[in-house]
Order: structure tokens, then C-alpha cells, then sequence
């Protein structure tokens, strides 16, 4: 079932990236904020397993599903779940001195999607996914 919802949420960030940034920004939480790198060891399995599927599905939807897609529906899942997270976007120069960006997600201590290459990058955004008690 796993494998299904990521699916789901992997399409439901891409609509989103579509979308100007500005729309989208408020549903991923405080801007410029970062949550607890403290491990809550009952989450533990909840972010494994949601990072392999997101790792997983991403290579067979028929839509582009890179860092920011990844990020996005991670998040997603992980809200559903009720478990906080930090989206960070950074940007770095590549090889012929271009801009690119990257994207990548933390949950606790646990880098969720993009840890691959993240050292590189520079973080000019970031947005704290908290969960508020009693929800």
C-alpha cells in the first residue's frame, strides 16, 4: 500500500511544482524554520519505509519526479502520518560554472529524500513541517 500513496503524493507535488512557488509555499510549513534533528526512535520505520517507496515509484512515473517531486511528496506522506520535517532548497554551480538547484528532505536526524549530493548545495530556503498538538 505503501508503494500506491507514494504514487499518489509523487503526482500530487508534481501538480504542485507546476504551480508558482508563491501558491505553494504555505502548505510546506515555516518559512525559514527547521524542526527537531532529535530521533523519535517509533518513526523510525515510518521513514524508512516512506523513503524507499518515494525512491522507488519515482522511477517509474511517466512524469518528471526528481529532488523537489521527492521532497514534496515525502513531506506529504510524513504529515499524514502526523511526523514533522524540514524541506531545504539550495543552490550550488555545476562543472561549467551553471546554476542548479536541488531540494532535499530531513525528519529528525533521517534524510528522507535528496541526501545524495546535498553537501554541495547552499540552503537559500527552508521550510519546517510542524505538527501541532491535539490534531
Amino acid at each position: 500500500m505503501l508503494l500506491f500513496e507514494s504514487y499518489f503524493y509523487l503526482a500530487l507535488a508534481r501538480f504542485l511544482k507546476g504551480r508558482p512557488f508563491s501558491k505553494i509555499a504555505p502548505s510546506l510549513g515555516n518559512k525559514m524554520a527547521e524542526t527537531t534533528f532529535a530521533l523519535n526512535a517509533s518513526e523510525k520505520e515510518a521513514l524508512m519505509g516512506i523513503s524507499q517507496a518515494i525512491h522507488l515509484m519515482s522511477r517509474y512515473t511517466f512524469w518528471e519526479s526528481q529532488c523537489l517531486v521527492k521532497a514534496i511528496a515525502a513531506m506529504k506522506m510524513l504529515e499524514r502520518r502526523q511526523i514533522e520535517s524540514t524541506l531545504y532548497l539550495g543552490t550550488a554551480k555545476d562543472e561549467k560554472g551553471e546554476f542548479i538547484a536541488h531540494a532535499w528532505l530531513r525528519s529528525g536526524p533521517f534524510y528522507v529524500t535528496g541526501s545524495e549530493g546535498m553537501e554541495r548545495f547552499t540552503v537559500v530556503n527552508k521550510f519546517a513541517k510542524r505538527i501541532e498538538s491535539g490534531m
